[in-house]
């Protein structure tokens, strides 16, 4: 299965998540702020990354912005997870910068493996040709 980085402030949602990743076989990694975000990314290589936009130090937006810019990265698919939108020009800020889906959160534990799915199975395909 996949190696993912799980990105919140908050500890109870890193858990919760985890938890369920782990039940579907991925190994899961996680970091508490955006500084620690880009250090798991560059020593674990993730092929998935949950990212929750607000978050000390760097905000997911430059966190995700960092990850799409790096050529060693800008494949990685990233979900960019939020309490609620705080505008709809964040939700498109966050998709013009790279992240290739949202959730809100709460969020429906099948909503959010659908996504993760879908997006390892999409670079998978890319990468197999």
């Amino acid at each position: 299965m996949a190696k993912i980085l799980v990105v919140d402030d908050e500890p109870d949602i890193v858990r919760m998540v985890s938890k369920i990743l782990e039940n579907q076989g991925h190994t899961v990694v996680s970091g508490g702020d955006g500084e620690a975000a880009l250090a798991a990314v560059a020593q674990h290589q993730p092929d998935l990354v949950l990212l929750d936009l607000h978050l000390p130090k760097l905000d997911g937006f430059e966190v995700c912005r960092r990850i799409k810019a790096d050529p060693a990265t800008r494949a990685t698919p990233v979900i960019m997870m939020t309490a609620a939108y705080t505008s709809v020009q964040d939700a498109a800020k966050g998709l013009d910068i790279g992240a290739d889906e949202y959730v809100v959160k709460p969020f429906f534990k099948d909503i959010l493996l659908h996504n993760v799915d879908r997006l390892l199975s999409a670079r998978a395909a890319t990468k197999g040709s």
